[in-house]
C-alpha cells in the first residue's frame, strides 16, 4: 500500500473532541457528513481543503480523550490516507486500524514533516519519504496489513468469510 498526499500538521495531545467535535456526536451519523466537521475547531479550512490521500501529522498522544470512533471515521471519510504521529492514544490507534486508516508511529517523521509538504508512505515497507528525508517505522504485522488492505476490520472479516 502506498499513500501520497499533502501533510496537515498539528501538535501534541489533539483529542477526539477536537478531531470530531463532540457537539455532533449524536446528530451527525453519516461518514460523509462527519467529514465536513473534521478538525473544524482546530483548523476550519481542513474539511473543505483536504484531498484524497492527504496525511495528518500529529505530535504526542494523538487521539486522546474519549473512545468515540467518529474521530477516525471523519478523517477516513474526508479522504485522509494515513495519520503519522509521535504517539497515539491506544483506543484511537485501534479504532484507526479497525477503520482501515493507517496509524503510523514515527516520532522523527512527525517532527520533521511540515504542513503542505508532499509525503509518500510505503506502508508495507515501513518507509516515509518527505522533503526532510526518509524515515522508517516498524511495518505493521501481516494480520494488520490485511486489515488495512481490505479497508478495515469489517471488510477484512467479510472477505475472510467469503474465502472459506
Amino acid at each position: 500500500m502506498e499513500i501520497v498526499g499533502r501533510a496537515w500538521k498539528y501538535g501534541d495531545n489533539i483529542n477526539t473532541d477536537v478531531i470530531f467535535p463532540g457537539k455532533y456526536t449524536y446528530t451527525v451519523t453519516e461518514p460523509a457528513d462527519m467529514a465536513t466537521h473534521a478538525l473544524e475547531d482546530l483548523d476550519p479550512a481542513f474539511a473543505s481543503q483536504v484531498q484524497p490521500g492527504d496525511v495528518v501529522v500529529g505530535g504526542r498522544n494523538w487521539g486522546c480523550g474519549s473512545s468515540r470512533e467518529q474521530a477516525v471515521t471523519c478523517l477516513k471519510a474526508a479522504g485522509v490516507g494515513a495519520v503519522i504521529a509521535a504517539s497515539f492514544a491506544r483506543i484511537y490507534y485501534r479504532n484507526a486500524i479497525n477503520a482501515g486508516l493507517p496509524a503510523i508511529v514515527c516520532p522523527a517523521a512527525a517532527a520533521a514533516i511540515e504542513t503542505g509538504q508532499t509525503v509518500r508512505i510505503d506502508v508495507a515497507a515501513g518507509r516515509i519519504i518527505c522533503p526532510a528525508g526518509v524515515f522508517t517505522f516498524p511495518p505493521f504485522p501481516p494480520s494488520v496489513q490485511r486489515i488495512l488492505n481490505a479497508g478495515g476490520l469489517i471488510p477484512h472479516l467479510k472477505q475472510s468469510l467469503e474465502i472459506e
